[in-house]
């Protein structure tokens, strides 16, 4: 699961948000079920090269959202979808989901046809999203 969580430190954002955002979307666009267990704050840390206080700061956020809970012997877990409140008519997981695959094919057909290869692809997707951060 961290390998799908990164943090840019170079972004005004700060880690603990990057990871609570990043999280909170894997669990709204159904990629994290309920009942998944996410990695412990120390493993998440060491992964990301970041204090164990900045992965456990966004746990409790996401735990006060009510999107994962914390259980002694089970670690922390995805409790489920935010509550409807906390996004009023949001579009199905799936909906989202199928958009956002449709939008990343097209990227990556124009950007082939453009005689780009994958590592160029991902740069500029990177860049792409650090300057979203900011």
């Amino acid at each position: 699961m961290s390998a799908g969580i990164s943090v840019n430190l170079g972004s005004a954002t700060p880690p603990y948000e990057q990871i609570r955002g990043q999280v909170s979307s894997l669990i709204a666009l159904g990629i994290l079920a309920p009942g998944t267990r996410l990695p412990t704050v120390r493993s998440l840390a060491a992964d990301l090269g970041i204090a164990a206080g900045t992965v456990a700061r966004a746990y409790r956020e996401l735990e006060q959202a009510g999107l994962v809970e914390t259980r002694r012997r089970n670690g922390t877990v995805v409790a489920g979808t935010p509550t409807a409140g906390t996004l009023p008519e949001a579009p199905a997981p799936e909906a989202v989901a199928g958009e956002v695959t449709t939008a990343v094919d097209r990227y990556i057909a124009e950007g082939r046809e453009a005689g780009f290869d994958d590592a160029a692809l991902l740069a500029i997707l990177r860049t792409r999203l650090s300057q979203q951060d900011g």
